[in-house]
């Protein structure tokens, strides 16, 4: 059970990443970083929310 929760967390590390701008990390101030995580994981909440299965 640890590992398929461990491959969860790191298959959206890999999401977040795949982003230019946090992957190059081109803001300036942590704040910004912050909130590109922040509007990052919330596009990708978003595209899992329309999804259909």
């Amino acid at each position: 059970m640890l590992y398929k929760e461990r491959n969860t967390v790191e298959r959206l590390i890999n999401k977040l990443k795949a982003w230019r701008g946090i992957a190059t990390r081109y803001d300036e101030t942590p704040e910004s970083h912050l909130a590109g995580l922040h509007l990052r994981g919330a596009m990708i909440w978003i595209k899992d929310l329309t999804r259909t299965h």
